[in-house]
């Protein structure tokens, strides 16, 4: 198994505000998109070549409360933001614009994410709801239906075509799986004791982990629906994330970010603070690895993201090995298909998936 630690090599400075959330694409490697409690998104180009590990090249101002979660849609053109204005934003990230406000949920909105091939968009409120959405920033559904009984912390999609899937979580202490062909609940994972903060799908759609208040991470069989192990985070999880290449998990807890290799249940690296803050606040809130998990972002209080490469420290397998998600082997997520990168035809707001694409959504 290739071997790596994460050595930091620098920090993107632009936020004035806590980051929520950081997003990366594999089709534009060099483009990084984050939100802020300071009610903006900002653009960032990265140089790898560089001392310095970017720039901010484009802020966009739009909302009128904090943005609490960001997303990308896979071919890097465009940006998914929800907000505690209680709307949502798809940008033109080229011109900086924003093409569609989605409105309809009542309360903050914390959660948004993109389906695999981008026709298809989840968001998660305070107001206990999940909505699906397409494009066209028309909602299409509404999950009422064994719903949360508190507010929707994080939604997210499964990879998988073959059984898509919305995975999400609550400050009911449940995290929910959704079978996205009918919008029916598929079945409740429980089992945490405080506030689910994040959940997280594998990049094979096989496992799910969660984290929250009680400071454990729960890893699940997303198809089964079973507990199959947890893990100490030492405190407050307030994101997690899995990489794309190696058989890692990331979380980040209010004073350290921990690295688990997943093969032995090992902690591989715990990351302290650069600038610990004051105050008691939490250090870091969000987390992300670029799409070939090469590099990770930490999100952090002080408006700050701070970046960290892996450096190898020993490789007994091609790093082809490694190269994109199904099941673990070796260390690493195996390959799996799927749709190519779509897009947005002509600027218009209907994404056409290359390969063909399903709309699964509640029969519609």
């Amino acid at each position: 198994m290739a071997s790596e630690s994460l050595h930091y090599v620098g920090t993107l400075e632009g936020h004035r505000n806590w980051v929520t959330g950081i997003a990366s694409t594999f089709e534009q490697s060099n483009l990084v998109v984050s939100s802020s409690r300071d009610k903006t998104l900002m653009i960032w180009e990265l140089t790898p070549d560089s001392e310095n590990p970017g720039y901010a090249r484009r802020s966009l101002h739009g909302h009128g409360e904090c943005v609490a979660s960001c997303v990308l849609s896979s071919d890097g053109q465009y940006a998914l933001s929800g907000s505690w204005d209680k709307t949502m934003r798809l940008w033109d990230l080229n011109t900086g614009a924003t093409v569609r406000v989605f409105k309809g949920h009542t309360k903050d909105v914390n959660s948004v994410a993109f389906s695999g091939d981008n026709r298809q968009i989840v968001s998660g409120s305070r107001d206990k709801t999940i909505k699906l959405w397409n494009t066209l920033a028309e909602c299409k559904y509404t999950i009422m239906e064994d719903m949360h009984t508190d507010w929707v912390s994080s939604v997210g999609f499964s990879p998988s075509a073959k059984m898509p899937l919305i995975v999400s979580a609550g400050w009911d202490k449940l995290v929910k799986v959704w079978n996205l062909s009918n919008c029916k609940l598929r079945t409740n994972l429980v089992g945490h004791t405080g506030v689910v903060y994040t959940t997280t799908v594998s990049p094979d759609g096989s496992l799910c982990a969660s984290g929250g208040k009680d400071g454990t991470v729960m890893l699940w069989d997303v198809n089964e629906g079973k507990h199959l192990y947890s893990l100490d985070a030492g405190g407050t999880i307030n994101a997690l994330t899995f990489s794309p290449r190696n058989y890692w998990l990331t979380a980040a807890t209010d004073t350290t970010i921990r690295v688990w290799d997943l093969e032995n249940k090992q902690i591989l690296e715990e990351l302290t603070a650069i600038n610990p803050p004051k105050n008691g606040l939490p250090w870091c809130v969000s987390l992300s690895w670029s799409a070939d998990g090469s590099t990770f972002f930490a999100g952090s209080t002080d408006g700050n993201i701070y970046v960290y490469r892996g450096v190898a420290r020993e490789s007994q397998d091609p790093a082809s090995d490694c190269q994109g998600p199904l099941h673990q082997a070796r260390g690493c997520w195996r390959k799996v298909s799927g749709a190519g990168a779509d897009s947005l035809e002509n600027g218009a707001t209907v994404f056409s998936a290359k390969e063909g694409g399903t709309w699964f959504g509640c029969g519609f």
